[in-house]
């Protein structure tokens, strides 16, 4: 039986998933590994079932809502979307006025989450590596891949839900970047913001049948290959880094819908010559201070997680 304390914290997992998916390079799915949900995470989405349906269309709405551990779904999707409707402003405001900060501050939290991650391998082997580098190599590609220009038809706005979503519940791969890529992170940050009823509609229908769809094939390769799947979302995260480096140089523009020029494609620097190309201050210090707050911020949450885990396992026992 969960506590009131329990649905707050599941709350505030999915205000941290929510504000994550929001920034390109970092992933939700991250957010969920290292807080101790993903793994429930997944069976919940699965749970949507031919049975489920059945429940909800007989209006047995509580044998429905226990099917669908909807006392786990309901306080955590509340936690994303009340965060990606309203920290969707405050986040993208901070990484145009402190990019250094913010992105130092998320690039300690990856590190240590891969780390934390690849400690959940049971064994290591030559195939385990190899999954594990994959990962890394799949990840740095996609950080490097030029954003392209797409329609704005409701078709592509759809597709581009499906395959964000995918990306979103992967520790590593960022939603909000695939969409940088597919030309579309711009329009869906303008549609939040807007509150425009259709094209959020159509974009949320493409997420619900991609989160479906994928969920599933995920639990599947969890389930029959833990260790290697877990090595290959640890590779992901890693490989993420590449577009999360504090330190960059804009090469690549485009102009918003508010006709401000942002960039879309950035190189990045070693802090000595950060200086030098930009003709700002690495801010050096600073950096290493957010770096070790987002360390601080999953110790502090893999504790917590873990004393749940652990008084929960004490009042079932």
């Amino acid at each position: 039986m969960r506590t009131f304390k329990d649905y707050f914290l599941l709350f505030l997992k999915g205000m941290g998933m929510g504000s994550a998916d929001v920034v390109p390079g970092v992933s939700g799915g991250t957010i969920a590994f290292i807080t101790g949900i993903y793994e429930e995470l997944l069976n919940s989405i699965n749970s949507f079932d031919a049975e489920a349906f059945k429940l909800l269309f007989s209006f047995k709405i509580k044998e429905f809502w226990s099917k669908i551990n909807g006392a786990f779904l309901f306080p955590l999707v509340t936690g994303i979307l009340l965060s990606a409707l309203t920290l969707a402003k405050i986040i993208t405001f901070l990484l145009d006025k402190h990019p250094i900060q913010i992105w130092s501050f998320f690039f300690g939290l990856i590190i240590i989450s891969s780390i934390s991650v690849a400690k959940e391998i049971s064994k290591w082997n030559i195939y385990t590596v190899l999954s594990c580098l994959f990962g890394v190599a799949i990840a740095y590609v996609i950080t490097i891949v030029t954003p392209s220009t797409t329609p704005n038809e409701l078709w592509f706005v759809f597709i581009c839900g499906a395959i964000a979503i995918c990306a979103m519940i992967l520790p590593g791969i960022s939603g909000s970047f695939i969409l940088l890529i597919l030309g579309k992170y711009a329009y869906v940050m303008s549609i939040l913001k807007n509150f425009e009823i259709l094209p959020i509609a159509v974009f949320g229908t493409g997420c619900v049948i991609g989160l479906f769809t994928f969920s599933r094939l995920i639990a599947w390769f969890l389930k029959k290959f833990h260790n290697y799947a877990i090595a290959l979302l640890a590779g992901f995260m890693i490989g993420s880094l590449n577009k999360i480096w504090p330190w960059k140089k804009a090469e690549l523009f485009r102009f918003n819908s508010q006709g401000e020029q942002v960039p879309i494609f950035e190189r990045n620097l070693l802090p000595t010559d950060y200086m030098t190309e930009t003709g700002q201050s690495p801010m050096i210090i600073q950096a290493i201070l957010f770096m070790a707050l987002g360390f601080m911020m999953v110790v502090i949450m893999e504790k917590i997680a873990f004393a749940i885990k652990k008084a929960r396992q004490k009042s079932d026992s």
